[in-house]
């Protein structure tokens, strides 16, 4: 009774609650020892004897419970199953006590936030003896009750298996929801010195997107930094010192370090500590505005000036015209098109469909990611069949001396500057009509080259990043950093210059609209073949009439 009085239940003065024995107990006539199943308190029984106060939203309200609905969330929990099943596992009691629960606030409470470690080691006295030697361990023994303790990262009532989605250390949650509750708040960073920059650098590397897209197989901030054991890097048994880093990775990409040490992991692009990454990045955005700037002027002015001139030849001549002219795609060129096409659509989507994980649209790709990569798998297919387009088109040329013919036409010359000028001069108004057109212009073979450049560059980076293993084994990790960038933002600037340059020679153009068939049919449309013939009968009528 002097236990019972002395806790948070003696002060209640309700006779129902529990500062009366048969609350807990029942009453008299039904009494029972305690290790006796017919008990109310027995441990089988403790939870529900507990809950018929602390479950009752009325005495909740009354006495101001700081828990919302315990017991629903400890039946929930992987101790409760245990304790159903006939196992060992801790009720209320032998987490708070039985008479002398004491308010968690209470520093001789054994759930009071410094007293819970202890408390949980009475039976996970392993994990207890890494933890108290730990950074976080060590934190809380000297005062330090920010630190985490056990409750802190597995909950407190509701602890489930770390294999099941909902538990807080379910391997896609410990990133943001555990670990980044405490290391990306900038209140706590500032006042320990920690780096809130880390966990938002996990977040956008490729670990980090994989986990926010649901994959449970990748590297989280456990995998690296330990669990229960986590260390500061400076301590030379700690997962991440840098003579243990090369085993650390090399958990999941054997070898790793073998030419060269593992250098910086946390890799944030906008800072200029990462040099490569840095400049690599910036001066990708600066052509990202540059060149899709310039591209959505151009086809700007070109869209206003033709759709303000009136269609000056008549259908016959037309018609004649489209007769006459060869088609400017064979079927060859269109299948190496069409597998082009395609893969880069699927590459697109699969993509960025990583980098924005929690966009709407990438969801239906995503949703198998804890199960079986299928965004992985479809985005390599898509890369083998880019790559196989690519070797297609080179054994054609190499094969076909019409195709060679063909592409011939591409290779830029001099003439290419005195078309964009007087073009340039068409879409400012210096002159009526379109300069004559040549069979290959150079918005065409700007687009050409684009592609072959686009192409290598995706390919080489790409298969960087899909054979990570060999490459963390020969070259440095920054090479692999920088073949990050490279990827991504390659793949920004092509996914734009698509949008904005082809579509618009393709779709948009008021010559072709509202399509271009030359990639169907082979011929393209019969209003820009009649461009190009105004354009040369205008040439051949002397410069005034141009003007």
């Amino acid at each position: 009774m002097a236990e019972l009085s002395l806790s948070v239940h003696g002060g209640v003065e309700d006779p129902e609650a529990a500062s009366s024995c048969v609350a807990c107990h029942g009453p008299v006539h039904t009494l029972a020892f305690c290790a006796e199943e017919a008990s109310r308190v027995h441990r089988t029984h403790v939870a529900e004897a507990c809950g018929s106060c602390h479950a009752d939203p009325a005495l909740a309200e009354r006495y101001k419970y700081h828990m919302v609905r315990p017991l629903e969330a400890y039946l929930q929990s992987v101790h409760a199953r245990i304790v159903a099943e006939g196992g060992s596992g801790p009720s209320c009691s032998d987490c708070h006590g039985a008479h002398d629960v004491l308010p968690s606030a209470s520093p001789e409470s054994p759930v009071h936030h410094s007293q819970v470690p202890k408390t949980c080691g009475g039976c996970h006295e392993e994990i207890t003896r890494a933890y108290e030697q730990s950074v976080h361990g060590q934190a809380i023994a000297h005062g330090i009750d920010e630190s985490p303790v056990c409750t802190d990262c597995h909950g407190e009532h509701r602890i489930i298996s770390p294999a099941e989605e909902g538990s807080p250390v379910y391997a896609s949650n410990i990133p943001k929801m555990t670990c980044g509750r405490c290391h990306s708040d900038v209140r706590l960073a500032e006042k320990y010195g920690l780096d809130p920059a880390k966990v938002p650098a996990y977040e956008d590397s490729y670990h980090g997107l994989a986990s926010r897209a649901g994959a449970v197989t990748v590297a989280h901030c456990g995998s690296c930094h330990g669990i229960h054991d986590i260390l500061p890097s400076s301590d030379p048994t700690s997962h991440i010192h840098k003579d243990n880093l090369a085993a650390t990775c090399g958990h999941c990409h054997p070898g790793a370090g073998t030419s060269f040490a593992i250098g910086t992991v946390h890799i944030i692009a906008t800072e200029a500590e990462h040099v490569a990454v840095y400049w690599i990045r910036r001066i990708y955005l600066g052509a990202i505005f540059v060149l899709i700037g310039a591209m959505v002027v151009h086809n700007g002015l070109d869209l206003y000036r033709k759709a303000r001139r009136p269609d000056r030849q008549p259908a016959r001549l037309v018609n004649r015209v489209y007769r006459r002219y060869p088609p400017r795609m064979s079927l060859a060129f269109r299948i190496q098109h069409l597998l082009l096409l395609s893969s880069f659509i699927v590459l697109v989507y699969t993509g960025f469909a990583l980098k924005f994980p929690e966009a709407w649209w990438a969801y239906p790709l995503l949703q198998w990611e804890d199960t079986f990569g299928l965004r992985g798998w479809i985005h390599r297919v898509a890369a083998l069949v880019m790559v196989a387009a690519a070797v297609l088109h080179v054994v054609h040329l190499t094969a076909s001396r019409s195709a060679r013919h063909a592409i011939g036409a591409f290779v830029p010359n001099r003439e290419d500057l005195t078309e964009l000028w007087e073009r340039l001069s068409f879409l400012l108004g210096r002159r009526k009509i379109p300069p004559p057109a040549p069979w290959v212009g150079y918005a065409e073979k700007l687009e050409y080259l684009a592609v072959i450049w686009g192409t290598v560059l995706m390919a080489v980076t790409g298969f960087m990043l899909w054979f990570d293993d060999p490459m963390l084994r020969l070259l440095p990790k920054w090479a692999l950093d920088v073949a990050t960038v490279i990827h991504l933002y390659e793949a920004i600037l092509a996914s734009l210059a698509i949008l904005v340059w082809h579509f618009y020679f393709v779709l948009l153009d008021p010559l072709v609209y509202p399509m271009d068939p030359a990639w169907i049919t082979g011929r393209s449309a019969s209003r820009r073949l009649a461009e190009r013939l105004e354009g040369r009968q205008a040439e051949k009528r002397g410069p005034a009439d141009q003007r």
